[in-house]
């Protein structure tokens, strides 16, 4: 489903929000102390932290409703330290749009009035344009329906459409999908992505990780401080990193989401080696992780609608196909984990169950040139210990294979 236009954004490199050393103080309480970093325009931004860390009053303040104690604030070039309360409003009409928890739906406007209602407050209503807008969330059909008359993800959908109906340069949402069921939730996600495959800058605020995985970047606060910044520290290491310093700080590790696509593909790549489709249904997305506890299980089918989004997989009525791209990568996860098979039970007489399950957390720490030694030490071994054939590697061009 299309979802919105490309708008008309900054270069992608541009910093379309800056905050610098913001404060915000209530009393003697600090919501926020220092917090500085900046969002490039078109980025997807992932906002964490426990209760009470500042992330509802940071949204409120980038969206004009509460004022900063001290520090800069800046979004499109608009220092928001420098408003009164009447361009606050200008503001809020013009460069952000909101989607919030609870909806915030007036109850006796219809779907169709309820997004006429922006339009109101941009001081220009456009009744086709707002039926366009809600066309584009899967709302035509419920243009004259009251909220109380309407689930909560299809209230969630007028509220996006309400959102982007004067085309904002910045959303932000405020746990979008918390008062959403798993189908819901996954629609709305669905949506955010088109926007931001569209180019729209998006801070969400969202406690839940698997949501957070799908952002260009995660940012965490905790006591008002920032915490972690995914774009400055890596996908898997905290602010205080104890390798700091070292050639190994945060170095680029899999990622939970990466061992589940890995899991995944080498799953759908055992059942074209039987020559079985790859149900969905009897998928299953958990995998050990290295390094890393075993990661936990989640619905393959959310995971491959990710993957699908990345081009590894296309799924046709309830199958999975492996891409171009999602085959060479099954095909090397493939080989990594049957080189560690019979590493571990040639080299270190373990048994096979204990190899497999060795080797399901090895495959996601060997780099390609560890890949190719490791064969060349096993002389380019043809099978792993199940009998299983391992593909071929560049090392292999021209040796026998044992």
């Amino acid at each position: 489903m299309s979802v919105v236009a490309p708008v008309q954004l900054q270069p992608r490199a541009a910093a379309q929000v800056v905050i610098d050393n913001l404060i915000k103080q209530y009393g003697a309480l600090h919501a926020l102390n220092g917090v500085s970093f900046s969002v490039n325009s078109g980025e997807w931004v992932a906002l964490m932290g426990p209760s009470g860390s500042g992330k509802t009053t940071l949204i409120n303040i980038l969206g004009g409703l509460d004022t900063l104690t001290s520090g800069r604030v800046v979004v499109d070039g608009v220092d928001l330290a420098k408003l009164d309360e009447n361009d606050l409003v200008r503001y809020r009409a013009e460069k952000v749009g909101f989607v919030f928890q609870q909806f915030h739906l007036v109850p006796y406007l219809t779907s169709l009035e309820n997004v006429m209602l922006a339009q109101y407050f941009h001081s220009v209503t456009d009744e086709k344009e707002a039926q366009e807008a809600l066309k584009r969330v899967g709302l035509s059909d419920r243009l004259t329906h009251l909220p109380a008359q309407l689930s909560g993800g299809e209230q969630q959908r007028v509220a996006i459409a309400r959102a982007l109906i004067n085309q904002p340069k910045l959303i932000l949402a405020d746990e979008p999908t918390g008062n959403l069921d798993e189908a819901n939730e996954t629609m709305v996600i669905r949506i955010f992505r088109k926007l931001h495959q569209a180019g729209h800058t998006i801070l969400m605020v969202t406690h839940d990780p698997d949501i957070a995985r799908q952002a260009d970047r995660r940012i965490e606060l905790a006591h008002g401080h920032l915490y972690f910044d995914s774009a400055v520290h890596g996908p898997g290491h905290p602010l205080n990193c104890p390798l700091e310093n070292t050639s190994d700080c945060c170095k680029s590790v899999s990622g939970d989401d990466e061992i589940r696509f890995d899991h995944l593909l080498e799953q759908i790549w055992v059942c074209g080696e039987g020559g079985k489709p790859a149900e969905v249904a009897r998928l299953r997305a958990s995998g050990a992780s290295g390094k890393l506890s075993t990661v936990p299980e989640e619905p393959a089918a959310r995971v491959l609608s990710r993957m699908a989004d990345l081009h590894l997989v296309a799924l046709h009525d309830g199958e999975a196909q492996l891409t171009p791209e999602g085959s060479q990568r099954a095909r090397d996860v493939v080989r990594r984990h049957r080189l560690a098979e019979r590493l571990f039970k040639d080299t270190f007489s373990v048994d096979e169950t204990e190899a497999h399950t060795q080797a399901c957390r090895f495959e996601h720490i060997i780099s390609p040139e560890l890949d190719q030694r490791i064969c060349t030490f096993l002389g380019h071994p043809k099978t792993c210990p199940h009998g299983n054939p391992i593909p071929p590697g560049e090392c292999c061009d021209g040796k026998s294979r044992s």
